[in-house]
């Protein structure tokens, strides 16, 4: 046992020395259950110091951490909160914690209760920790160039009101947060007034509201992460110069629930996403300016909900397969485009064999129009009254936006 627990030492310090070979390193303190707590040894250790915390159960909180430091954690050190308190307060720059599990913070109205929250500091790095049943997982408060990374962080709350974020960003700018799991919290990853920053390859799943949500939040990108079961997706709000790719839109269901929810954003990008089993895709309401190109939109309820609100938007070269309605609005005027996108339900023909259909689509049916205004009728799709509406329809258009419409839909699924 002796030996095993000295080469868990060796592993994680030469991890630390791989990432920050520059550094150098001071004193090693290690601290066990039973000995001095672990805001002691930290009161003693200075600049370039590192604490190794063996394993073992922790009944202490709200560690201040002012000192730039290495935390260590050997496999099942638990710092348990006992649902009162925080974990650890890191208020210095370059801190780097690894390999702590943090549970059991308290909840109150008055304070974000944090797991791990990180204040006024700089470079703070965050690996392979696990923040259990907390309000608050990782919270970022005015930090910048901070990276947090292969975390797990996970809560069971009940409502909204009693739980907070599993990755939440307040004030912070130049963030990197890749390849964290996080479910069963308020809102998966919250950014709120922060900028310059990326969010790679993160799983964000049975989160109550949003996987991923976005308030005043500008130059930021997320590619490669997975949206799943959440109350809704992902929400981009009061944002601009946002870019969306490579993501996976999956089982958000709901009665409110959508893939992506964009509200009044600006000059920004989707590309080359999957948006499957959605109550709504993409819904976007108060847009200008946004590209959706090369997407993958397939058995949803609706596709797109694109109100009359938005302007400027750009729809090209999407494959939509298997949804109930492909696009739906609230109103006639349509001041975004379409073009060569697939539908699935296009029945035009291509008569010079360039796979460009010869006719123009109109993807906004009779029957969408129709549940826009009178939501109760939802209860007649799939009778024959709803093949009527829109049989008729389409020899006399009176009700359907007429400018809503693909010039050259493309007869063969695109290529993503």
């Amino acid at each position: 046992m002796k030996v095993q627990r000295l080469r868990s030492t060796q592993i994680l310090l030469l991890t630390i020395l791989f990432l920050f070979p520059a550094t150098g390193f001071g004193k090693l303190f290690k601290v066990s259950s039973g000995s001095i707590s672990i805001q002691s040894a930290i009161n003693v250790a200075h600049d370039g110091d590192t604490l190794f915390i063996t394993a073992g159960k922790y009944l202490q909180h709200d560690i201040v951490v002012n000192k730039r430091i290495t935390i260590l954690g050997e496999p099942n050190a638990i710092i348990d909160a006992v649902s009162k308190y925080q974990g650890f307060l890191i208020q210095h720059d370059s801190v780097f914690i690894q390999g702590i599990q943090v549970s059991n913070t308290g909840r109150t109205a008055v304070t974000d209760m944090a797991g791990i929250k990180v204040i006024n500091a700089k470079g703070v790095r965050i690996f392979n920790c696990k923040l259990i049943n907390n309000s608050f997982g990782i919270y970022l408060q005015n930090s910048t160039a901070c990276t947090v990374s292969n975390n797990l962080v996970q809560s069971t709350i009940a409502n909204e009101i009693n739980g907070g974020n599993g990755i939440h960003a307040w004030k912070s700018g130049n963030l990197l947060i890749n390849n964290n799991v996080v479910s069963g919290h308020r809102d998966g990853i919250y950014f709120e007034f922060v900028t310059d920053s990326k969010i790679l390859s993160n799983r964000s799943e049975h989160n109550l509201r949003y996987g991923l949500h976005f308030m005043f939040s500008n130059n930021d990108a997320y590619s490669k992460n997975v949206f799943q079961d959440n109350g809704a997706g992902v929400a981009v709000m009061y944002s601009n110069h946002v870019l969306m790719t490579d993501n996976i839109f999956t089982h958000n269901w709901g009665e409110a629930a959508y893939g992506l929810l964009l509200k009044d954003i600006t000059d920004s990008k989707i590309l080359h996403n999957r948006f499957i089993k959605n109550t709504v895709a993409i819904y976007m309401e108060g847009t200008t300016r946004v590209d959706v190109k090369r997407n993958l939109i397939e058995d949803n309820g609706w596709a797109l909900r694109v109100q009359a609100s938005c302007s400027g938007s750009n729809f090209n070269e999407n494959n939509f397969l298997g949804n109930s309605f492909d696009v739906a609005t609230n109103g006639t005027l349509m001041l975004n485009y379409f073009d060569r996108n697939f539908w699935d339900k296009y029945d035009g023909y291509d008569l010079n064999k360039d796979n460009i259909g010869d006719v123009p689509y109109y993807p906004v049916s009779m029957y969408s129009v129709v549940t826009e205004k009178i939501p109760p009728a939802m209860i007649l799709y799939h009778s024959v009254f709803t093949n009527v509406l829109d049989e008729v329809e389409k020899v006399l258009p009176t009700l359907t936006p007429d400018k809503l419409k693909d010039d050259h839909p493309a007869m063969r699924k695109i290529a993503l």
